[in-house]
């Protein structure tokens, strides 16, 4: 996908010198290819949809994550419907599930933001006429809603990392800006919040009266991701206390923290573009289309797909507009674009995914690129049990327990990537991922009997400790690569925590023929 040159970050220098001048080296390929995402630091790209199903159900609400097997190709419309995620219609969250008795220790969340004004516009065209202020008389609405907008008024009481303070909680124009947050992206997630409250309600492994230690809330500096995230934990924690509430900045898109610096990412992040490239230009029936829509509105193609007019024909669609139109002129035959044209640029998106997965590069930059969000969700995951083992001490509000990590789709593509999740479906608008940590309850060990006779020892042992992986609230543990080969049919039918540490810690790396990050990121090509 097209890349966007926002969102770079003066700070952390030497990173962003990095990808500059790989972004400079390939400047033309990326504003002319509209593919997955990969750019880290930059903000996100626009729209790409794994190839798959449209929303094949299991059972009366449950949508497959996974494409099912097709003897025929994908419909790229009913696709990208799927993607737009519009909010009506119920939705079963599988998150919570678990066999009796065992207890959720910890919840991690990753969500990418909700619908969204499109970041380009079609040139000689009108942008779409959407009203990004919040109202209940407009739909979709929620009952949340009112009482979200005015919580958020109090959010001077809680404690922003700069410059989330500048940043504001609400989206606020009448006529949306570049990139702004729609009452449709709130919604969205009001609804995930809502979903999870619901989920996890007898569970209560986060207490009424949580310490401010308990909640982790992180979000990169743009609005649409702050509103996202604020708006999902209103959805699971109405009301909650702003004054407990402290929300972080993430500088990178990748959630990289202080470990982003890493040049073997960025060689296969330039191989893979370049891969996307070759693709591009092979494909004549795509180059036509674009032809066709240039000479509609009466401009050089190549400027055409620097406008990356997907991007807005989706919003179009998604919002229920009549795509642009043109009268005829000078330079331009006249007229509208069309749903056969954009069709011919999706069907290229998903034949793209397959020689993605194929190709197999951009999973090797997925790898690198996700190691410190994955190493952080594990460690804290490697906290969390050892606080809860038997006859530990435990400091009462001591463990974060929840964790939101407000993203974008360059974030959560290369996550689902890196977990193994190749055939999942691309992240669509507020897609979210969910790691849970759970324990099995304890078992009674016992002793045989001794020669002195003093009758039959037992003691207790503590319970294991599994993982779980959900992605827009299916489970889909085992089809990651940490626990595809484990036997569920085993005397624990979850997927054990060591699997997935060993994965973070040194398995991930295999394919790159390496055991540490270190060592991934600096050794020598050749």
């Amino acid at each position: 996908m097209s890349a966007s040159v926002s969102g770079w970050t003066s700070s952390y220098q030497t990173v962003t010198k990095m990808v500059s001048a790989v972004a400079t080296h390939l400047l033309l390929l990326l504003i002319t290819v509209n593919l997955i995402p990969t750019t880290p630091i930059v903000e996100e790209r626009p729209f790409q949809i794994a190839d798959g199903g449209a929303g094949a159900v299991q059972g009366k609400s449950r949508k497959r994550v996974f494409p099912v097997p097709h003897t025929q190709e994908p419909n790229p419309i009913s696709e990208a419907y799927g993607y737009c995620n519009t909010p009506n219609r119920t939705e079963q969250a599988w998150e919570g599930h678990s066999p009796a008795d065992y207890k959720l220790l910890s919840v991690q969340v990753m969500i990418r933001h909700g619908d969204r004004y499109p970041l380009y516009s079609i040139p000689k065209t009108k942008r779409p006429a959407i009203d990004c202020t919040l109202s209940t008389s407009r739909q979709p609405s929620h009952p949340l809603l009112n009482p979200f907008i005015g919580h958020m008024g109090q959010g001077g009481r809680g404690h922003w990392e700069s410059p989330l303070n500048n940043v504001p909680r609400l989206p606020n124009h009448s006529a949306c800006e570049i990139g702004e947050l729609t009452q449709t992206g709130v919604v969205q997630h009001l609804r995930n919040g809502q979903l999870l409250r619901e989920a996890y309600k007898r569970h209560a492994f986060l207490p009424s009266d949580w310490s401010p230690r308990q909640v982790w809330v992180e979000t990169t500096g743009k609005s649409r991701t702050l509103q996202s995230g604020l708006a999902f934990l209103y959805g699971l924690l109405p009301d909650f206390d702003w004054k407990k509430l402290t929300v972080r900045h993430q500088w990178s898109t990748l959630f990289c923290s202080s470990a982003c610096d890493c040049p073997a990412r960025n060689r296969y992040l330039e191989e893979e573009q370049r891969r996307q490239y070759r693709l591009r230009v092979a494909d004549t029936e795509l180059d036509r289309s674009y032809a066709e829509m240039a000479r509609t509105l009466g401009l050089p193609t190549r400027q055409l797909r620097a406008a990356n007019p997907i991007d807005s024909l989706l919003c179009h669609l998604c919002h229920s507009l009549p795509f642009p139109c043109v009268p005829a002129g000078e330079n331009g035959s006249g007229g509208c674009l069309t749903m056969a044209q954009f069709a011919v640029i999706r069907q290229h998106q998903l034949e793209d995914e397959v020689d993605r997965r194929k190709v197999g590069l951009y999973h090797k930059y997925a790898v690198l690129a996700m190691y410190p969000y994955l190493n952080r969700t594990a460690t804290k995951m490697e906290r969390v049990a050892k606080s809860s083992e038997a006859g530990r001490q435990q400091r009462q509000g001591a463990e974060e327990v929840f964790t939101l990590s407000s993203a974008h789709d360059v974030t959560m593509a290369p996550l689902l990537s890196a977990l193994g999740l190749e055939n999942a479906r691309f992240p669509r608008f507020a897609a979210r991922v969910v790691f849970e940590l759970w324990k099995s309850p304890p078992v009674m060990q016992g002793q045989a009997k001794k020669r002195g006779g003093k009758g039959d020892k037992s003691k207790e042992k503590g319970g294991e400790v599994f993982i779980r992986v959900l992605y827009n609230g299916e489970d889909v543990t085992f089809h990651t690569t940490f626990c595809r080969s484990h036997n569920r049919h085993a005397t624990q039918p979850l997927c054990p925590l060591k699997n997935f540490l060993s994965f973070v810690r040194r398995d991930m790396f295999s394919v790159v023929n390496a055991t540490s990050y270190q060592e991934a990121c600096y050794r020598r090509p050749g």
